[in-house]
């Protein structure tokens, strides 16, 4: 009864003739608050210690951790809002760093600035007299939530009217904004693809229309064949050189045709690849039948029409020293040397040629250390067999996850140490008479964007897993947006998998469930991506894919954006306080534009010619719904929505 009697403690007063009290933070009710991990605590840090910034103590508050946000309404009721605020003493790591701001009805209020653990404990003490509505927030200093604990200690309300009340944040309707692909044929795709000569080509068509279509291909090169009913060519790539391949497309509502130019050479990936990965649905419950369930799916709900063609393994295909699933245990190796898949997986070959006959291409995965990240069996010392074993299988993809190879070199993680390894398979892939793209998985150790490429790599990760903190997706796009001068045809920087739809939990390796993201920040995920000329693999549940998450991951002409042949990845041009634009040049002249939104409220945005070097009067079309608006002097200015954006081409020839 003392703790509830303290909780609720209100000091009396008297302002402008009305009785006022004291509400403190932590007795409203926390449950909506939306953080990076864990859950707010009450008069204590997030890691359930008495509240302490810089030695000192507080008797009441609410720990959190970065990024969080609390929406409250105080319904006009409230005259002041006073807190501390600062890095919890128990984090224990100097690399804490958090911001904390406050926005009422749509405006800054307060900002703390950037925060660090030992630093003394910030003030406020704000006038709140009129609000509304009043968030809040709690940011990562732009360099990821680790031991962000931060406190809102001895925060309170002066109140003389309406009681502050918490509120979940405002939900959104997942609205469809991409019309449906109409009956008639359209090609779509990349509009350049790069193979090796002598090596197997495989190359389905991407189109949308209704089926059946009838498919034609004129100036393939000798060696190609294309199945005019499904629209798959087949064979052996040519010799070195450029091909211009017409492609032809037509049913009872219509023809398409398109140029292909087929680039026969030393280079695979000339726009980045796209595909579905399993990590982030099935973790270590993947098996051969999920992978053609995901393949079939693949076709049947419209990816491969507008350019998906990998479906990937990542870890758990291999067998484990201990594992929960015993089917998933057994010797890494036999008699010969060879990796041994675990019983999930009983032809590994078959798999492939399974996805083949689909037209699409398979990936798969391992570790340059003796053990993958969940424990499966490694390439350490294999790495030529394992190689040799991939491309006899069928595999076209492989992705080469760091790991246990830490172990290998103890720690050291010189350059010459984070190369070593990428090299060596980046060449044995080299050997293969199979076109294999290799994805550096290693964070962004050693500035890999500055070298992937060196080592045989055409897509390099540039930081940790977005499932850990899919909370900051702005700010990992933003991230990797400053790598953009690395950014080519055949070397992509990898910012990880979209991550919409049913997802698993990164942490606890759970089944799927709904995605965290609101319909508005699934749209701006998909369209950061593709401004960012980033790798596109989805890594949601195949077989519980909704109307709403097709229509993110399938408009072509968003998707258009990623595949420019140009290769570049957007400039970031700030806008405002929680807005920026992204502008990306386009091979044909045009210029794709992304109006970005991270704050809390709708706002406008503008993106001005001068800053875009646009000249004139250009036709401006909102890609996600596929319209025209019109063209536009000097300047173009929408509404966009909190954590959303607004996706445009400029026809700059026009």
């Amino acid at each position: 009864m003392k703790h509830l009697f303290l909780s609720w403690l209100t000091t009396a007063a008297c302002i402008g003739g009305f009785a006022a009290e004291t509400v403190w933070l932590h007795t409203l009710d926390l449950t909506p608050t939306r953080q990076g991990y864990g859950t707010p605590q009450i008069d204590r840090g997030i890691r359930e210690q008495p509240l302490s910034i810089a030695g000192q103590k507080f008797e009441h508050g609410v720990g959190t951790h970065a990024k969080s946000t609390l929406w409250i309404n105080l319904a006009g009721g409230s005259s002041r809002f006073q807190a501390a605020v600062g890095v919890d003493d128990a984090t224990g790591d100097a690399k804490a760093s958090v911001t904390f701001k406050i926005v009422g009805d749509g405006r800054t209020l307060w900002q703390s600035g950037t925060l660090k653990m030992g630093d003394p404990a910030k003030s406020v003490d704000i006038d709140v007299t009129g609000i509304q509505t009043m968030i809040l927030m709690v940011g990562d200093a732009g360099d990821g939530i680790a031991f962000d604990h931060a406190n809102w200690a001895d925060a309170r309300f002066r109140v003389a009217g309406a009681m502050p009340k918490t509120m979940a944040q405002p939900s959104e309707p997942a609205v469809i904004l991409t019309p449906a692909p109409g009956p008639s044929p359209r090609i779509n795709g990349p509009r350049v693809y790069g193979c090796r000569p002598g090596n197997p080509f495989l190359y389905r068509i991407p189109t949308t229309g209704e089926r059946p279509i009838r498919f034609a291909a004129a100036g393939l090169p000798d060696g190609l064949r294309l199945d005019a009913a499904n629209g798959i060519i087949t064979g052996t790539s040519p010799k070195r050189g450029r091909y211009a391949v017409t492609l032809r497309a037509a049913n009872a509502h219509g023809r398409a045709k398109r140029t292909l130019k087929i680039v026969c050479g030393d280079t695979l990936a000339l726009t980045p690849p796209m595909g579905w990965n399993h990590w982030y649905t099935h973790y270590d419950r993947i098996t051969d039948e999920l992978m053609r369930q995901a393949a079939d799916v693949m076709v049947s709900s419209g990816m491969a029409d507008v350019g998906y063609q990998y479906v990937n393994i990542d870890d758990c295909w291999m067998n484990a020293s201990k594992n929960r699933d015993p089917l998933r245990v057994g010797p890494l190796r036999d008699d010969r040397g060879n990796i041994v898949p675990n019983k999930h997986f009983p032809d590994m070959k078959g798999l492939s040629d399974y996805i083949h006959s689909k037209g699409l291409k398979a990936g798969l995965y391992t570790s340059p250390g003796p053990l993958t990240c969940a424990g499966f069996a490694g390439s350490h010392e294999h790495e030529a067999q394992d190689a040799r074993q991939f491309a006899e299988w069928g595999f076209d993809f492989l992705k080469y996850d760091w790991c246990s190879y830490d172990g290998v070199v103890k720690g050291d993680h010189s350059l010459e140490s984070l190369k070593r390894p990428y090299q060596l398979m980046g060449d044995l892939l080299k050997q293969q008479n199979r076109d294999i793209v290799f994805n550096l998985c290693q964070y962004g150790m050693g500035n890999v964007w500055e070298w992937g490429e060196e080592v045989g790599g055409h897509c390099w990760r540039t930081a940790g897993d977005l499932g850990f903190e899919l909370d900051r997706v702005f700010e990992v796009a933003l991230k990797n947006a400053e790598h953009r001068v690395h950014s080519k045809p055949g070397s992509w920087n990898d910012p990880d998998y979209i991550q919409i739809g049913l997802i698993g939990n990164a942490r606890g390796m759970g089944e799927p469930i709904p995605c965290p993201l609101t319909p508005n920040e699934q749209y701006a995920f998909m369209s950061l991506w593709c401004l960012m000329a980033a790798p596109l693999f989805y890594s949601g549940d195949m077989n519980h894919l909704d109307a709403f998450t097709l229509n993110v991951l399938c408009n072509p002409e968003v998707i258009e954006i990623d595949q420019d042949p140009l290769g570049e990845c957007a400039r970031v041009i700030p806008a405002g306080e929680d807005t920026f634009l992204m502008v990306k040049d386009l091979e044909d002249g045009d210029k794709a534009v992304g109006l970005f939104n991270r704050g809390e409220m709708e706002t406008t945005v503008t993106a001005r010619w001068s800053d875009l070097d646009v000249k004139g009067r250009p036709p401006v079309r909102d890609l996600w719904h596929q319209e025209n608006l019109g063209r536009f002097r000097d300047a173009f200015a929408a509404r966009v929505p909190a954590h959303g954006c607004v996706l445009v081409r400029l026809d700059c020839g026009r």
